[in-house]
């Protein structure tokens, strides 16, 4: 069992931007900036009734300048900055540690911490993906492109095997499926947002005992 703490992870983030040269700092700030007036304009007016003119309005933007950093007005609401963080907490766990309870590990050290600094960004995002099939469409595009390739590689990488290993794949999207499993109970009313980083380690000890019914 991983004897790391949540806050760890926002520690390490917040040292390493604030080694981060000015500018990119400022297009960090603007990208938060321009996610949490989307997120706040889809809440009041709705989503489709919400422009990405209106958004960059808002955050003081021009319209390319939301594009230069969401290629769509649906990765406002599923992008998020944690996979990175993720895939560095992973790499850190000890070597002894099996792929799935390294990752058991991780996600007990950064889902908490998620919950905790955004809960109602992470509600909000939620709600959004559930009630928008845009969403939920891009949603699954964004975890095939960006979330299942970083858990691939560094699931390789632990293994000693390539990322382009099919059993490393099946792995990669088992994991995934659990994970979503957790937000879909929580979706459907069967748990509290809290409860999902209990859903999810719950789920991913099934899976490492084979899924037994």
């Amino acid at each position: 069992m991983s004897t790391s703490h949540p806050e760890h992870a926002l520690d390490r983030l917040e040292e390493r931007l604030a080694r981060l040269p000015l500018r990119e700092r400022k297009k960090l700030k603007t990208r938060r900036a321009i996610q949490d007036h989307a997120l706040r304009l889809f809440t009041e007016q709705g989503y489709d009734e919400t422009t990405v003119e209106q958004i960059a309005a808002a955050a003081e933007i021009s319209p390319s300048t939301f594009f230069r950093y969401f290629p769509t007005k649906e990765d406002v609401v599923v992008t998020d900055e944690y996979d990175p963080i993720m895939a560095e907490l992973f790499r850190r766990q000890p070597a002894g540690l099996s792929p799935i309870e390294a990752l058991r590990a991780t996600l007990r050290e950064i889902l908490p911490q998620m919950i905790a600094e955004d809960l109602e960004v992470v509600r909000t995002r939620l709600q959004l993906t559930a009630q928008v099939p845009a969403l939920r469409s891009r949603t699954f595009e964004s975890m095939r492109e960006g979330t299942s390739a970083m858990l691939s590689e560094a699931i390789s990488a632990r293994v000693g095997r390539p990322a382009t290993d099919g059993d490393v794949q099946a792995f990669t999207w088992a994991v995934i499926g659990v994970m979503q499993a957790a937000m879909y109970q929580w979706m459907d009313g069967g748990a509290a947002l809290e409860d999902i980083p209990d859903l999810v380690d719950h789920n991913l000890e099934f899976l490492s005992r084979g899924c037994p019914l």
